[in-house]
Order: C-alpha cells, then structure tokens, then sequence
C-alpha cells in the first residue's frame, strides 16, 4: 500500500491550499491519518491527526484554527485544508497511517508514510 500527497505548491502569505492524500489500495484501513511537516534543517514535526471512525481531530497550536483535516473513507483519501498560509509554513508536508487505538502525535508512531510533497508560502 502506498500513500501519495498531492496539492502542494507555491503560494502568497494569507493564501489556501489543499493537500490531498490517497491510499492506493481500496481495501486500505486505519485507524488513525495524520499529517507532520518538515522544514530544511529541522525535525519533522506535527501538524495534526484524524481519527478515521469519526473525524475527531487534533492539530498543533502552530496551526490549530487555521489547518483542518477531513476525510472520506470512501475514496480513502484524507485532506489538510490550509486557509492563511504564512511563510513559517513552508516546508514538505507528509502524511501517515497508523493502526494505533490512541491518537498520537510522533512519526514513530506512523508506521505507513508518504512521499511528501513541497508547500512554499513567499511573503
């Protein structure tokens, strides 16, 4: 099973952006998504997490009130919706599977990751 992000980009600060990330297989479950970020330089770090059965979320105060993460079982697919970006956003952003029964909010709690992909916020 892979997962593969998409909708990074560059935009403006104050700017949105939606990431998108699709299992490859159908048949795919978990009990949790998250999505962490890492900047050049530094530790990859978390941006938030999703609890596949009800939605319940929990984001970092980072970017809690700006970021919202949805999902749609259907489609395996899970989304980071970005409403005003700052360029303190900026880095690779990945997102992750975990089978825990707790929310969590290490990658080494992940076990399924990513590729990345590039969001850049200019000033």
């Amino acid at each position: 099973v892979l997962l593969v992000e998409s909708g990074g980009g560059l935009v403006q600060a104050g700017a949105s952006l939606r990431l998108s990330c699709a299992a490859s297989e159908r048949t795919f479950t978990s009990t949790a998504m998250a999505w962490f970020r890492q900047a050049p330089g530094k530790e990859r770090e978390f941006v938030g997490t999703v609890r596949t059965s009800d939605g319940y979320a929990i984001y970092a105060t980072s970017v809690k009130g700006r970021f919202t993460i949805s999902r749609d079982n259907s489609k395996n697919t899970v989304y980071l919706q970005m409403n005003s970006l700052k360029p303190e956003d900026t880095a690779v952003y990945y997102c992750a599977a975990s089978n825990g029964v707790v929310l969590r909010l290490t990658p080494t709690a992940y076990d399924l990751w990513g590729q990345g992909t590039q969001v850049t916020v200019s000033s």
